[in-house]
């Protein structure tokens, strides 16, 4: 089975659990994607997502739809797999392959903030804020005048913020509309309305249902521990 699928973000909204509880969800719609090609040591799918006009592409991905018979696509991601055995070329996969429970890890190109200064960029405090400092939002000295009397590889300051790859780890599926492509994830992910976004399984949570409860542990107060109010309510008895 291959690790993840591509898709798009459609918007947020919210929905309530069977508690009554409001959950802000992330619609994401996800797939169809087409099997383009499927490699072996180690085991990985490749994946192709949104048409396109053919004559958007270069001749050479062109050429690669027409010898596999697949219309043209405008995404190829490649996917591990643990098995190839389920896929075929020209397969398409939906939105079923996630199920409400599974937790995902989310990758997108997080919104641009085009030029910013180092406050707003890196969450710099400023300088001093009375009247006669004439230091207040500027970057002041950033290195040393004789040793190494340049600016460090790395170094905080104003720039292009925002149009980062970001990947947000542990979202829950909380719903999946089979015939809409449509996942809901709990939380929100990267990027703006139709953002590309590359859906991945999470390595770290496993699969839960949305029917279990949480079980609640009473909390076990140590005697020897307890405050005096505590104790002396205690004594009264």
């Amino acid at each position: 089975m291959i690790r993840g699928l591509m898709g798009k973000k459609v918007g947020m909204t919210q929905i309530f659990d069977n508690e009554g509880n409001i959950i802000p969800v992330t619609v994401v719609e996800t797939g169809p994607c087409t099997v383009l090609e499927l490699k072996e040591n180690p085991n990985r799918v490749v994946l192709g997502y949104q048409s396109v006009k053919e004559n958007r592409l270069k001749k050479p991905v062109s050429g690669f739809f027409k010898k596999i018979g697949v219309a043209a696509l405008r995404r190829i991601r490649e996917f591990t797999s643990t098995d190839n055995k389920d896929y075929k070329v020209g397969q398409e996969i939906k939105a079923d392959f996630f199920k409400a429970g599974d937790f995902v890890d989310v990758t997108g190109t997080s919104i641009g903030k085009g030029f910013q200064g180092g406050m707003v960029r890196w969450n710099w405090s400023g300088g001093p804020a009375a009247h006669g400092s004439m230091h207040h939002r500027r970057i002041g000295s950033n290195s040393s005048s004789s040793d190494p009397s340049r600016t460090y590889k790395g170094h905080h300051m104003p720039g292009h913020m925002g149009m980062d790859t970001v990947t947000v780890q542990g979202l829950r599926v909380m719903r999946v509309e089979t015939e809409q492509n449509l996942i809901l994830v709990k939380g929100a992910v990267p990027g703006s309305k139709n953002g590309f976004l590359v859906i991945n399984k999470s390595r770290k949570k496993s699969y839960r249902s949305l029917d279990e409860k949480k079980e609640v542990v009473a909390i076990k107060r140590n005697p020897m521990k307890q405050s005096k109010a505590a104790a002396a309510k205690t004594t009264k008895k």
